[in-house]
């Protein structure tokens, strides 16, 4: 028999363990958080706007993926939605052993076609913020709240996330734009599950003068309440 488990005192537990977490390294710029109708914003001085950050949907990464045409088309809708909306989208690629500038695998997947008005920042590192230009791209547009998607779910995207809301900003995961790839022969869980799991519990995450929220491709608000550009 399968055990069943409360989601709401899963939740509570993660609220509790998250909120346990230390913030004195959170940078000098950083003000107190305050509320505002809808919700809270961010606690990063005079960055009042939102961004989508699309991470490493690149050909070498994503060639596997679980889902990879629905996660990319998804993807797609959100970018043209967000141009339209004028609100900026950063691109950031990951340089790997077999994924270098140059390379067809280091390129982003033929459906996506970045802007040339629009960010690209390179990494090395799972988070995206790590030893790379996105703070500064980010402080420039004055963007206080990220909309996450991309690859991979369990490695960049958590990374990034978690990377994000250390350093203030206000994080919305995309729950159908982002996706890994089967690594169930290293003892990961099937990639669907990996999915899952990652939805679920970053609806919980919980910092003082921050919000994280998990929505669906269709139902996200570009513009968090609160937030004007």
């Amino acid at each position: 028999m399968v055990p069943r488990f409360n989601h709401g005192v899963v939740g509570r537990f993660l609220a509790v363990c998250i909120s346990l977490t230390p913030t004195a390294h959170l940078p000098a710029t950083l003000l107190s958080g305050h509320s505002v109708e809808g919700g809270v914003m961010t606690i990063l001085a005079e960055r009042p706007n939102s961004a989508v950050l699309v991470v490493d949907v690149q050909n070498g990464v994503v060639a596997q993926a679980h889902e990879r045409g629905d996660v990319v088309a998804n993807i797609g809708r959100l970018v043209e939605r967000a141009r339209r909306d004028g609100v900026p989208v950063v691109w950031v690629q990951d340089n790997g052993e077999n994924r270098m500038p140059g390379d067809e695998a280091w390129e982003i997947v033929p459906e996506l076609s970045p802007s040339d008005d629009e960010p690209r920042v390179e990494k090395i590192y799972g988070d995206s913020f790590e030893d790379t230009t996105l703070e500064d791209v980010l402080a420039g547009l004055g963007v206080g709240r990220l909309i996450v998607a991309g690859a991979q779910t369990d490695a960049c995207i958590r990374s990034t996330l978690h990377g994000a809301f250390v350093r203030g900003y206000d994080t919305t995961l995309v729950s159908d734009a982002h996706t890994t790839e089967d690594q169930t022969q290293w003892g990961a869980p099937p990639p669907d599950q990996v999915i899952a799991h990652t939805n679920l519990y970053w609806q919980f995450q919980a910092a003082p003068g921050r919000t994280a929220e998990v929505v669906a491709t269709d139902d996200v608000e570009l513009e968090a309440a609160g937030l004007k550009r």
